[in-house]
């Protein structure tokens, strides 16, 4: 392999750390030649717990291609022999050898599903199945929220993909009542609409529905949401230059979440059959795609970790936090930094009920150092941020020791 990839090769003894949980400014992720190593995580999600990998694994490729700090410890557990790639590599690693940059992609892209579904089930107390047959919870929530362009969206792509659906009969009659009402359905667009512009708040695609293209944002934002039940969750909110809707083009299973322009959005499709094609001929394209999903990956991770905070003003400051730390905001500055999102998108991300999001909005609007402006948070200092997060981080390590001596 290492002439074959023209990379290094190191050496670690039996019990050497390797990568620690935490550690800043990662440069290069590994691929095991020889031996195996442990991960071990602070959170633990469970499909993960004890997980050990061997030849032809590879580890730090989320830190490295992400920028932010590793969210994994790696231990070797025999003597091993380790590639090591630096993220200025990995496009000529991609050329070399496309079946690794896919290894990885389809890796991310597995994580990505499987936290997400395990961010939503914690943060809301249960977890759903989703499938084409979710499609008609999901119409009724958007019902119910008296949304009803999406509503009439999810109900027609219900009965479009479950024509003898058990609720066929409810969501035939629920679209035409719509029909009279939503003056300007959703715009749908053809397999080769490669250009494509949606108006603020319009679909991309709903949870649940199958899917072969994903986006790169080129103007505006997007919100991914997931809706369990009587809630909905904000999983991130995307800018220009993001991919989204890669999962399902991958994977070719079901919509994992719901796409939403925030803004009014330009957007450049991709679908399987020229995505195949890209990652022989554009490997710069491969790199972004993989650098944007191992900083999704990192980000629900830090999201996981935020739903072990108790005190739920605590997890809100945190979320305003990993939002600063995502997006490379000097923690120490002390210009005002305005979020993407505004209060309510901040009491979704931490799964509020209606009552409890009011009122916690409240409480956190006590400090004079946050605003609300045009229906966006803005900061006045990123310390502030830092200093609440390190107070609350502090009130649930004394209260974990009190119960614990308790017991």
């Amino acid at each position: 392999m290492e002439d074959q990839f023209q990379l290094n090769t190191v050496r670690y003894k039996q019990n050497s750390y390797i990568v620690i949980e935490g550690k800043q400014n990662a440069d290069r992720f590994y691929i095991i030649q020889q031996g195996k190593v442990g991960i071990s995580k602070e959170v633990v999600v469970a499909k993960e717990e004890g997980k050990v990998l061997g030849p032809g694994d590879f580890f730090g490729v989320i830190s490295t291609m992400s920028g932010h700090s590793h969210i994994e410890s790696a231990q070797a557990l025999t003597d091993v022999v380790l590639v090591t790639v630096h993220k200025e590599q990995y496009g000529t690693l991609i050329q070399k050898s496309s079946q690794v940059a896919m290894k990885i992609i389809m890796q991310f892209s597995r994580q990505l599903r499987y936290l997400n579904e395990t961010l939503a089930g914690i943060t809301l107390k249960k977890t759903t199945e989703i499938g084409p047959a979710y499609l008609f919870e999901v119409a009724r929530y958007y019902y119910r929220q008296k949304q009803y362009s999406k509503a009439l969206y999810s109900y027609t792509h219900y009965l479009r993909h479950c024509p003898e659906g058990e609720n066929a009969d409810a969501a035939q009659q629920r679209a035409a009542e719509l029909k009279t009402q939503v003056k300007e359905p959703i715009k749908e667009f053809g397999p080769n609409d490669i250009s494509r512009t949606y108006r603020k708040d319009s679909l991309f695609f709903i949870e649940g529905e199958p899917g072969d293209e994903m986006f790169i944002i080129q103007k505006g934002s997007v919100k991914i949401t997931k809706v369990v039940g009587d809630n909905e969750v904000l999983l991130a909110v995307l800018k220009a230059g993001d991919i989204f809707g890669e999962m399902a083009l991958l994977e070719n299973k079901p919509r994992g979440a719901t796409a939403v322009a925030y803004d009014d959005c330009e957007v450049t499709m991709i679908n399987r059959a020229n995505f195949e094609q890209m990652i022989k001929t554009q490997p710069q394209l491969i790199t972004k795609v993989t650098t944007l999903l191992a900083d999704r990956v990192w980000l629900i991770y830090k999201q996981l970790a935020n739903t072990l905070i108790a005190n739920p003003l605590g997890r809100m400051y945190d979320s305003l936090l990993i939002q600063l730390e995502k997006n490379r905001v000097p923690l120490d500055g002390s210009n005002p930094y305005y979020f993407s999102f505004g209060l309510q998108e901040l009491t979704n991300m931490v799964g509020l009920s209606d009552r409890d999001a009011r009122q916690m909005q409240g409480e956190i609007l006590k400090n004079k150092n946050l605003q609300v402006i045009n229906d966006k948070l803005m900061v006045s200092s990123p310390g502030e941020i830092v200093k609440q997060v390190e107070y609350f981080r502090k009130m649930d390590r004394i209260e974990k020791s009190r119960k614990e001596t308790q017991s």
